[in-house]
């Protein structure tokens, strides 16, 4: 910032995010599992674009849910030079404590575990990626960026209570969109008060 102050450059700064990924009743559940699976796990959910919050249409929700726990369960966790590992250590014990706080505070609150939850051994810093279900806006998760392959699941009714909720955060870097529909998909983009979004419909893809 000093170098490009000392020449009035412009600064763009890229730092945490708490992206939302969006879950429409008309969407390929297949294939927003998928997304979803990258969008969440890659690097071990320890990039700031990576899916924070994981909203879910209720006509949608039980199928997807069920079909999110199933993948995540076969996810492997070990060392990142491990060819059969999909996903690696956390960056500290600092990382795996913000996890844990951010779990046991939703399960306070009303949620509950579908999978994972817990640290792997005492040696290194892995944790087991997590599924939360039954997760409400009040709850840490939902307001704060975790940094970790924890993936907390926000069931909607309509697409003004995804959008707002969605857009209820100060972190508006990214977001994800599922809808077969392109108009729907594309209107939820436009709506999203973020710096990026992809959406993924049967006839468009885009950011």
């Amino acid at each position: 910032m000093r170098q490009c102050s000392d020449q009035i450059k412009k600064v763009g700064l890229e730092l945490g995010g708490n992206a939302p990924f969006i879950v429409f009743d008309d969407a390929d559940v297949d294939a927003a599992v998928d997304g979803a699976i990258q969008a969440k796990f890659r690097n071990a959910g320890q990039t700031c674009v990576s899916a924070n919050r994981l909203y879910v249409q209720s006509g949608v929700h039980d199928e997807f849910v069920a079909k999110f726990v199933e993948r995540v369960r076969e996810l492997q966790v070990g060392d990142g030079f491990d060819p059969g590992a999909a996903i690696g250590p956390l960056i500290d014990g600092h990382a795996l404590a913000k996890i844990e706080l951010h779990i046991a505070d939703a399960l306070a609150k009303g949620g509950a575990i579908r999978c994972g939850g817990g640290r792997i051994g005492s040696d290194g810093n892995f944790f087991q990626p997590t599924i939360l279900s039954n997760v409400a806006r009040e709850m840490i998760v939902a307001q704060e960026e975790t940094f970790g392959p924890l993936a907390p699941i926000i069931r909607f009714e309509d697409a003004d209570q995804a959008v707002r909720e969605a857009n209820d955060t100060i972190y508006g870097l990214a977001a994800y969109f599922y809808a077969s529909r392109s108009d729907v998909a594309a209107a939820g983009s436009a709506a999203m008060a973020t710096f990026s979004s992809r959406r993924s419909s049967a006839t468009s893809q885009g950011k």
